[in-house]
């Protein structure tokens, strides 16, 4: 008996080819929608750039603001007692000089004499310790190269052996009050040899002068 004949399998169809589709174009209310959107979105990105910046601003000037206000606080509790310092510093004056006229050879024999000077003495040690207590510097610069900041020249003088501008004697005292000048230090300079300019005549102008 013949074996049953197998049915032959159907053939795959034919795939269809494949159609490259194009990108559906927007209409123009969609691109106009999208540009402003992008406009808008520009917009805001600098508008946050401005906040950004004046923000910045505001906090550096804050800063600078706190900053000022600390130095003048420190300041003011510093310097004021400056005019009341200037007025002092004649009563100091007067006291050296009171000591500075009495000659020595008097204060031997005269006990009562000796006491007072003692008291004077007293007085003048004590005034120059509340000037240190109170920021009150004496400036005394005898021998020291002349400074424009801290000294003023009434007068020039030959010094053998001393370079010129060295201070060779000191008329009156200075004072500085913390790191402000109260009152220049008047002096006597070396005369300059005709090598190099002579001192200034006054006060320099690098030092706060503001006490």
């Amino acid at each position: 008996m013949p074996a049953p004949a197998i049915p032959e399998a159907p053939l795959a169809p034919e795939p269809e080819p494949v159609v490259a589709l194009q990108p559906e174009q927007p209409s123009p209310e969609t691109q106009k929608a999208l540009s402003d959107a992008q406009a808008r979105i520009a917009a805001l990105e600098e508008e946050l750039a401005r906040t950004k910046d004046h923000m910045l601003r505001s906090v550096a000037e804050a800063e600078n603001t706190r900053k000022r206000a600390l130095k003048d606080r420190e300041d003011a509790a510093k310097f004021s007692i400056a005019g009341f310092a200037r007025e002092l510093l004649a009563v100091s004056d007067n006291l050296r000089r009171a000591l500075e006229a009495i000659p020595p050879e008097l204060l031997a024999g005269e006990p009562r004499l000796k006491n007072l000077v003692d008291g004077i003495e007293a007085t003048e040690r004590e005034l120059l310790r509340s000037f240190e207590k109170n920021g009150i510097r004496k400036i005394n610069p005898l021998g020291e190269p002349f400074n424009a900041n801290f000294h003023e020249v009434m007068f020039e003088m030959p010094a053998p052996g001393s370079p010129p501008g060295t201070i060779t004697q000191v008329i009156e005292v200075g004072y500085v009050l913390h790191d402000r000048l109260l009152r220049p230090a008047r002096v006597g300079v070396a005369r300059n040899d005709g090598n190099g300019s002579a001192p200034p005549s006054g006060p320099g102008s690098q030092i706060d002068t503001e006490a």
